[in-house]
């Protein structure tokens, strides 16, 4: 697109698609399109699960506002989202994945987020959407409806504006990013990385090891330890079976103190901070019986002490080393080495490496440095770091 034609954007008249004949027709002609440009408005305030309230698609001819709440059957809509032959192009699309996937049963394939492309290009490091289409295009966006409620009926013309300008100028970021990825053959690193990111949200963490995702939790004596555990897997499994946010069933600092004072009974269980009225009622019972089932248990049923990178004497060495290997690359490939890897992410390689219970593998994955395009630049120079006379002794190959 030109200047003149960007410009005009905003100018653009939208659909509003609100039954199913609509729909099908749209999704005709979105079958002819090699890319359109997606994003989801949902809610999540109560519930673990966000409620899809709008869907914004643009192909570059038609720029439409799919109802989901008024629609029944979206499955002409989701044979789009995984058309191998259409490229899906949205913004900072880690939510947006989670919503399509627990409300449509799918993720959108192939995937191309503008804001990874973006900070993989230097751009700027996790860049909102308003702030790359300023950056990109100077035009300055309303961002008035970003905490509006999307499930009402009927949407406000307001509501349907913020919406429609959400996929607006997606089509014209990707052209131009897409034409400098390209360029310097980055192009599969953004594809890469939102299989990676795909992956991690449609793979559940298992509800019996949610406590060690807990901060703190090392700090327990074994038995309260026990009685964490338990809890936080009740906690996980409730919030997963009755679409509940996980703190509307209890928060995790009541739970901490649950697990340090073990109370006997009700009266002991309402001097716990943060259980209200409601908690007490819905799930007395229960936490009373986990915590009896924890003042009971033998030793040998007590779980590890949760370990911590802070734990092993090598872990700063191993961190300066595989830093060191980071901004060699990032100097080399012309990637910023923040997004070839994060603290985090340097952190999970070592957690893999060294921790019995790993959070990642638990989860049935791999660390981010050790799968997708990020393996290929970094692999042979991290089995040499931990193949270095023995210095860093692995659990688990890389």
């Amino acid at each position: 697109m030109n200047s003149a034609e960007i410009a005009n954007l905003h100018q653009l008249a939208y659909e509003y698609i609100c039954d199913e004949a609509a729909l099908n027709n749209l999704c005709d002609d979105l079958r002819q399109a090699s890319v359109v440009t997606l994003d989801t408005e949902f809610v999540r305030t109560r519930t673990l699960k966000p409620q899809l309230g709008l869907l914004q698609v643009y192909d570059g001819k038609r720029l439409a506002l799919i109802d989901p709440v008024l629609i029944s059957d979206l499955s002409a809509f989701t044979q789009i989202l995984t058309n191998e032959n259409i490229v899906k192009v949205l913004h900072s699309c880690s939510e947006d994945i989670e919503a399509l996937h627990t409300n449509l049963g799918v993720t959108p394939n192939p995937l191309f987020d503008t804001q990874f492309a973006a900070s993989i290009l230097g751009k700027g490091a996790s860049i909102g959407y308003a702030n790359m289409v300023e950056t990109f295009f100077s035009i300055s966006l309303d961002k008035g409806e970003s905490r509006t409620d999307w499930m009402a009926r009927p949407l406000s013309n307001n509501q349907l504006d913020y919406a429609a300008a959400d996929v607006t100028y997606l089509m014209a970021a990707y052209d131009e990013l897409a034409s400098e990825l390209e360029e310097r053959n980055l192009t599969h690193c953004v594809f890469s990385e939102s299989e990676a990111l795909i992956l991690k949200k449609t793979h559940p963490f298992p509800a019996e090891y949610a406590y060690l995702t807990l901060s703190n939790n090392w700090k327990l004596s074994p038995r309260s330890l026990y009685a964490l555990k338990h809890l936080a897997h009740w906690r996980l499994d409730l919030a997963r079976l009755e679409d509940i946010a996980i703190n509307f069933v209890i928060k995790e600092a009541s739970m901490f103190e649950i697990a340090m004072k073990l109370p006997q009974n009700s009266s002991q269980l309402h001097q716990i901070h943060g259980l209200f009225g409601k908690q007490l009622r819905l799930y007395a019972n229960d936490i009373l019986r986990i915590v009896n089932d924890a003042r009971s248990a033998s030793e040998e049923m007590f779980p590890a002490k949760p370990q911590r990178l802070i734990d092993f004497q090598v872990h700063k060495k191993a961190t300066a080393d595989i830093k060191l290997i980071i901004e060699e690359t990032a100097e080399k490939t012309g990637i910023p080495s923040p997004v070839l890897a994060s603290k985090k992410q340097i952190g999970q390689v070592l957690r893999w490496c060294w921790v019995t219970q790993d959070e990642t593998e638990l989860q049935g994955l791999k660390p981010d440095l050790l799968t997708g395009w990020r393996r290929v630049l970094f692999i042979e120079r991290l089995e040499a770091l931990f193949s270095e006379q023995g210095t860093y002794e692995t659990l688990r190959g890389l």
